[in-house]
């Protein structure tokens, strides 16, 4: 159990930081989620984790450890290379259309991600990519077909999960549309909502019994909420999320340091305006500083406020609960990580995926 608010603070935070060791402060918060500049190969990575997990039990805290995750979808989002398996953008799979390889693509990247020590991948991508000017999903998504995003990105996940690995499926209620890219701009959608019915919100629909978590998107929804976007929204994860389309996983914000959010609230405010619209845990993604701030003004808001104090503690528990359910990591056996990265089955997918794209495009 979270004990009180000003630990619930910390506890919804997933961090970033620099290249190098950790630094001690992560092993404070709730995850950490590393990119390219933490990873500099896949050896390196496995000691990453293992002096992550090794912070939090020399701390002696009673909390789950904290969850360790990246953004490993394939094509240009992968933030490890060979030899992990070497899937090409999500795009590809959605055009063959085979949703057992889909689902054999997510069970061999789960294996080697599972035998490093991760947690959690941030995947699948669940937005439809109905918007050729989209500058920021594109060939992320499974296709341009509510139906093809939703088959496959729930094949995508059954196969991290069958290896034990988290998903998490984003960015709700949909990027897919957008022609600005939430990292620089504040994105607009001004769809009617029997339109986000039947494109946008189709996969989370079918995803609310499947996944653990989904993330949300900054965007603004002008037929939900006009007023912010979806991540610091109330109408949208509240309202839509979790009680009219029955969500009860753990809710995930983006990175707050995205200008979409940054630029118009700051980060400290904007962490306090998700947790209170319905997130369970927020990324910081760069800044450690900055997390820390985070915590504090979560902290702070929660002494002054006994009813944010209580939704807060509510986010840490899910958040927590979570973790603890999460498959264990593995012991510390270079043996058996070095299996997992040489493995056949890995070489196998990556040549019957080659081998059907060049048929298609035969």
């Amino acid at each position: 159990m979270i004990p009180d608010a000003r630990t619930a603070a910390a506890q919804v935070l997933i961090v970033g930081f620099p290249a190098g060791d950790p630094p001690p402060e992560v092993a404070g918060f709730g995850g950490a989620i590393v990119f390219k500049r933490n990873l500099p190969s896949a050896i390196e990575a496995w000691e990453l984790v293992r002096a992550l997990l090794a912070q939090r039990a020399g701390g002696g805290s009673e909390d789950p450890p904290p969850l360790v995750c990246l953004d490993q979808e394939g094509g240009r989002v992968a933030r490890l290379g060979p030899p992990l398996v070497s899937l090409p953008p999500m795009r590809a799979l959605g055009t063959i259309d085979d949703e057992a390889l889909t689902e054999r693509a997510g069970r061999v990247l789960g294996a080697q991600l599972h035998a490093i020590g991760f947690d959690m991948d941030f995947a699948p991508v669940l937005d439809v990519d109905t918007n050729p000017d989209n500058p920021v999903i594109g060939d992320r998504s499974f296709g341009p077909d509510a139906d093809r995003v939703t088959r496959h990105g729930l094949a995508f996940a059954r196969g991290l999960a069958a290896s034990g690995v988290l998903p998490c499926g984003k960015h709700f209620p949909g990027h897919g549309d957008t022609d600005t890219d939430s990292h620089l701009a504040l994105p607009r959608l001004a769809h009617a909502r029997a339109r986000l019915d039947e494109v946008e919100l189709a996969p989370f629909r079918a995803a609310r019994g499947a996944l653990p978590a989904i993330m949300t998107a900054h965007v603004v929804f002008g037929a939900i909420d006009p007023s912010v976007p979806a991540t610091l929204s109330r109408r949208v994860v509240t309202g839509l999320l979790r009680e009219e389309l029955g969500f009860d996983g753990v809710v995930v914000s983006d990175d707050l340091e995205m200008r979409a959010i940054v630029d118009h609230w700051g980060l400290p405010e904007a962490a306090c305006l998700a947790i209170e619209a319905g997130c369970d845990a927020l990324l910081v993604c760069s800044k450690l500083e900055l997390a820390i701030e985070a915590r504090e003004a979560l902290a702070g808001r929660a002494a002054r406020d006994a009813s944010f104090a209580a939704r807060l503690v509510e986010a840490a528990e899910r958040f927590a609960a979570m973790r603890r359910a999460a498959p264990p990591a593995p012991a510390a056996d270079r043996a058996a990580l070095d299996r997992a990265l040489d493995s056949a089955e890995v070489r196998a997918v990556e040549a019957e995926i080659a081998r059907r794209l060049g048929e298609d495009r035969g």
